[in-house]
């Protein structure tokens, strides 16, 4: 007798991605994409996640350990972010599930951006930009949105992993210099960088003009910049955020933003995601916000698919995905019957 067709595998991606990294999938897998706007609520997304071996997840969708508990097929949840805190690891990991994410793909982006906040904020684009479309452009005038120098000024960058190095060149690029915070293995590795100076936290936000954000969102960096931190800076900075909103204590940059101490914000990411409307800070003429984009170039987000592709697929072979969060963790190996 021949024997029965193997079942096929299930994937539930919870948003559309780029169609060349579904079309791969579904070479290898029964394919389900959430055709929402908005992330899958929480009980859509455990009741998807009950019959499925692989969730494609965005940094919005939250997997914890509860969620894990009630999806038994699952073996890979591959995050299209290179930040997994949105996912309990350590309740994967005991369940037998690989964590994916895609590093290293969305540096050279989010660099970008974050210099472009820094420029933006610093010589009022955003706002001499509403100046205009609110018809209030009357001629040229000699003190009409004067904006702070980037050029021979002082940038501190917290967090010197690749995306905080890839800023770093950017703005030697400018003529800046350069200030990192200094940890224990917290060297420059790219000769470019050789300029840079590590220092202590307290002197850095004491002697930088710009200081941007480029940590993981961990136990260590929640609220790692609140009010003592803003009180330590020089007066008139102006903080940049591309990393994770929670690691500045918003209620504290407000302060700051009120007390003329802080004198700007380019923020990429707040607390919560997505701001209110009403929220104080959106009220401030010297905040730009944007709406965490900082891997959204076309390139980007889909070298970031392929490789949450890969993930999965890397796991269907029975394999530890390339880009794996959690190396040590033991795989339930797929048979011909699963």
């Amino acid at each position: 007798m021949p024997r029965p067709a193997r079942p096929r595998k299930k994937v539930f991606v919870t948003r559309a991605i780029d169609i060349s990294a579904i079309e791969r999938l579904r070479e290898a897998a029964e394919v389900t994409v959430w055709s929402g706007e908005l992330p899958p609520p929480p009980r859509a997304l455990r009741s998807a996640l009950r019959d499925v071996d692989a969730v494609v997840s965005m940094v919005t969708d939250r997997i914890d350990a509860r969620m894990i508990a009630s999806a038994p097929r699952l073996r890979i949840i591959s995050n299209v972010a290179v930040g997994v805190d949105n996912i309990d690891v350590e309740a994967a990991t005991r369940a037998g599930i690989a964590v994916g994410h895609t590093p290293g793909v969305l540096t050279e982006a989010t660099a970008d951006l974050a210099f472009g906040l820094l420029m933006a904020t610093a010589r009022r684009i955003a706002e001499a930009d509403r100046h205009v479309r609110a018809g209030k452009w009357r001629t040229w005038g000699p003190m009409t949105m004067l904006g702070r120098d980037i050029h021979a000024s002082t940038l501190g960058i917290i967090g010197f992993g690749a995306i905080g190095q890839s800023m770093a060149r950017r703005a030697m690029g400018f003529g800046m210099h350069v200030l990192y915070l200094k940890r224990s293995a917290g060297k420059p590795v790219d000769v470019l960088l050789a300029g840079a100076i590590g220092v202590s936290l307290p002197r850095l936000l004491a002697q930088s003009d710009y200081v941007s954000m480029h940590v993981p969102l961990t136990a260590e960096t929640r609220q790692m910049i609140g009010a003592r931190e803003f009180g330590l800076m020089k007066p008139g900075a102006i903080l940049i955020n591309t990393a994770r909103g929670m690691v500045v204590d918003q209620a504290a940059m407000v302060a700051a933003l009120k007390s003329g101490r802080l004198g700007g914000a380019g923020l990429d990411v707040t607390d919560p995601e997505p701001i209110a409307r009403g929220d104080q800070i959106v009220r401030f003429e010297n905040v730009v916000i944007t709406p965490h984009i900082g891997s959204a170039s076309i390139a980007t987000r889909k070298r970031m698919a392929s490789i949450a592709a890969d993930n999965v697929l890397a796991v269907f072979r029975n394999r530890l995905p390339r880009w794996c969060v959690n190396p040590k963790v033991r795989l339930r190996p797929f048979t011909d019957a699963t």
